[in-house]
């Protein structure tokens, strides 16, 4: 999926819409995005230093997993982070970086959805973390 079809699945716009392109892999979200250095987070975390917060990457990780709700979500749904555990940061991310990202369902559970994702960049791990979802119907 490219930027445009990522938007026809998931709510996100810019400035937050943290996915260059997206592909679905015998169950698992493959995804990508370029740091340009020119992202808001970048502009002040840290000036002379950029580094993109592990908030940020934890959020591309997000997305990427949503990407694997997608019929679910073209139906009529929001998906809302519930929980973020076993978080990791193991290297920074810098502008001129390409994080690649990997995700995948762990289990299912009425409206939530339990994933595993890490990001990575030139093959080293920078994130990894266990994530749910709720997916959520939306209000009429």
């Amino acid at each position: 999926m490219n930027k445009e079809e990522i938007k026809r699945v998931l709510p996100h716009r810019e400035p937050m819409l943290l996915l260059d392109e997206v592909e679905l892999v015998e169950g698992e979200a493959h995804g990508r995005l370029t740091i340009t250095g020119k992202e808001f987070f970048v502009q002040g975390h840290f000036p002379g230093n950029p580094v993109v917060p592990g908030v940020i990457q934890c959020e591309m990780l997000a997305q990427n997993c949503c990407v694997l709700f997608a019929e679910e979500l073209v139906a009529g749904g929001t998906p809302f982070y519930t929980s973020l555990d076993k978080v990791r940061f193991k290297r920074p991310v810098r502008p001129g970086d390409t994080v690649e990202l990997r995700c995948k369902v762990t289990r299912a559970r009425g409206p939530f959805r339990f994933c595993e994702g890490v990001a990575t960049v030139d093959g080293e791990v920078c994130c990894k973390a266990d994530m749910s979802f709720a997916l959520v119907a939306d209000e009429q």
